[in-house]
């Protein structure tokens, strides 16, 4: 059985094969990019706002997932953005902190492979939940085909917020604005003998464990400590 890896692009070598998936996907097979040298940044290692993984299977470049962090959630008027019944910028704002998912693809040949999207979507959510950040926010094309759409509403339990019909992609399909509340997904998923929620909920408990453990940590320092003048 191949064997399928993900890790965090932290490599010259990484940003390299990064972008032959994007090249593939993005400009060869969709047509929405006229180049690829712009779409990851040379100094992406340095960043703390953006995070890229690339997935591969026994050794080969199979997808990839970006996260930025704290995205604007105002997009530009040209955008023609307009949200559901009930949710404006501001609801959005006060629900928690946003790591925005996007770039995230999977070469052709691989599609049929689930565990690729589930291992990325883990390292993603481990990362998120580690840097205390809640949300996930993402677009998706509607009606387009291969949109994860149908995984990410049905099965991940993100919900649409509102549509824009254009955006930085040379794609005429309108996009559909998703947000996911991460810990809900935690609380729902975390108990389930499902393969797929299995997959994602290791991830998250993990990080969840560990945080809880240096929480402890430090309220057993702080206990420690003599209290001052004394």
């Amino acid at each position: 059985m191949s064997s399928v890896t993900v890790r965090r692009v932290e490599s010259a070598c990484d940003r390299s094969r990064v972008l032959e998936v994007i090249e593939q996907v993005f400009r060869i097979e969709k047509n929405w990019i006229a180049g690829v040298e712009g779409q990851i940044p040379e100094d992406v290692l340095k960043s703390d706002t953006l995070s890229w993984f690339i997935a591969e299977v026994s050794g080969k470049p199979a997808g990839v997932i970006r996260l930025l962090y704290d995205p604007p959630l105002e997009l530009p008027e040209r955008y023609e953005v307009k949200f559901e019944p009930g949710i404006d910028v501001e609801k959005l704002r006060t629900a928690g902190r946003y790591a925005e998912i996007g770039r995230f693809m999977i070469l052709g040949e691989y599609r049929r492979n689930p565990r690729i999207a589930l291992r990325l979507m883990r390292a993603a959510t481990a990362e998120v939940v580690e840097r205390d950040y809640t949300h996930f926010i993402t677009d998706v094309f509607e009606g387009e085909a291969n949109s994860p759409f149908n995984f990410h509403t049905r099965v991940l339990g993100f919900e649409v917020v509102g549509k824009h019909l254009f955006g930085d992609l040379n794609c005429s399909s309108t996009r559909i604005i998703l947000t996911l509340d991460i810990l809900k997904l935690f609380r729902r998923i975390k108990n389930s003998r499902n393969r797929i929620y299995m997959e994602l909920s290791e991830g998250i408990h993990a990080v969840i464990e560990r945080k809880e453990q240096r929480k402890a940590a430090r309220q057993a320092l702080l206990g420690r400590r003599p209290i001052a003048g004394g």
